[in-house]
């Protein structure tokens, strides 16, 4: 499986799911992360025209996977991702994703059988069901008739069905747990009075290819790094952040972003400005950063308002856009340490205004813990949250 797009958010599903369908964890191979040796080694000569440089780089994860293994593949699984689960889903329009990347497994197969069909010289069955993960029931029926019933002889509807039980319920306590480790870390920055930073982006610029690990570079210097996508919604945490827009009709559920975004079609670009409106309630969120790539129609529209929706609120807000495969390390450098030294200089006092407006009964702890922080809720030193 390429580890590209939409795989991001939803890998725990396949695992869970081919696992159940009695594959063994070790014969499931993910591609390496998004590097330029990988591109140039193997999608040299296969890219497409497209802007989009997380589509683009599918190329190098195909090659990697076809010609880079040290054991042959039989099976080169590439889901096109129409619809994907998201904390969000009831209270917005859909949970589509970006028709760029949902046909990404066919356009960048082109590259691979213009030619020769280097699949079938390799021996390699190609399989791109096309799949709503926000839909359950027609999951099954999907990845049944989409090319697993010929990819695994003898599978039946059932045993797909149940296959697909397995993959929600991972993805679900895969999911569970990061918000669970969230939470704990929020705990710990109120314990403490201390800043964190909460990231904006699409899933897949947690690939230190995709996104160049600026958020790794900003918690090097002891500042957490939390992603909207597993923030905690715990409903203590949402009744307090969003109750009163709750009792003053003004949204319909903590999940709600009618009120801030009418167009609710996109499921990430819709997780970006509920990350907006959590940014601007909860205190400890002193700083948000925004990654997007270069030239994503679809993130565009959301530049002002998001940005606008944060800084209105105090809380310091900064972005990286047009993020592509130049990684110009001497500028990330300088914003980077420019971030840092803003949070040093007005995270206190972001942090006490953002709780004087807060209404009362904050679930979170509000004083020093007797203990410290235990070493896996301190800031590391290196890497992401």
């Amino acid at each position: 499986m390429p580890r590209v797009l939409n795989m991001w958010s939803t890998h725990q599903f396949w695992c869970g799911l081919f696992g159940a369908l009695g594959i063994d964890r070790r014969n499931l191979v993910f591609s390496a992360d998004t590097s330029e040796e990988q591109g140039r080694q193997f999608g040299k000569g296969r890219g497409t025209v497209d802007c989009c440089y997380p589509v683009k780089c599918i190329a190098g994860h195909y090659g990697e996977l076809v010609f880079g293994q040290r054991e042959k593949l039989d099976i080169v699984f590439s889901p096109m991702i129409y619809t994907v689960p998201s904390m969000l889903s009831g209270h917005v329009a859909r949970t589509l994703t970006c028709p760029r990347v949902m046909a990404a497994p066919e356009n960048i197969k082109g590259g691979f059988i213009k030619e020769r069909d280097v699949f079938v010289e390799q021996g390699i069955r190609y399989v791109t069901p096309f799949v709503s993960l926000d839909e359950p029931k027609l999951v099954a029926k999907q990845l049944f008739e989409g090319g697993l019933r010929e990819a695994i002889p003898g599978l039946t509807p059932s045993e797909m069905a149940r296959a697909v039980e397995a993959g929600f319920l991972a993805l679900r306590a895969f999911n569970n747990s990061l918000r669970k480790k969230s939470r704990e870390v929020l705990e710990w920055c109120a314990r403490e009075n201390r800043a964190c930073l909460l990231v904006l982006a699409r899933p897949y610029h947690m690939d230190p290819g995709i996104g160049h690990e600026i958020e790794g570079d900003l918690q090097a210097y002891g500042y957490p790094v939390l992603w909207a996508q597993y923030f905690p919604t715990d409903p203590d945490l949402l009744e307090w952040a969003f109750g009163e827009d709750l009792r003053a009709g003004i949204i319909k559920s903590p999940f709600d972003i009618h009120d801030v975004w009418p167009s609710s079609y996109s499921a990430n670009t819709n997780e970006i400005l509920w990350g907006a409106k959590v940014a601007a309630r909860i205190p400890w969120v002193a700083c948000v950063v925004r990654l997007s790539s270069y030239e994503c129609g679809m993130d565009q529209p959301t530049y002002t308002p998001v940005q606008q929706i944060v800084e209105r609120s105090g809380t310091l807000f900064f972005s990286f856009q047009d993020l592509d495969s130049t990684k110009p390390a001497g500028s990330v450098k300088i914003r980077v340490e420019t971030i840092t030294h803003y949070l040093e200089k007005y995270a206190a006092a972001i942090i006490e205004k953002k709780k004087a407006a807060m209404p009362p009964g904050c679930p979170l702890p509000s004083q020093a813990a007797e203990k410290g922080p235990s070493a896996s809720l301190a800031p590391s030193t290196a890497g992401s949250t």
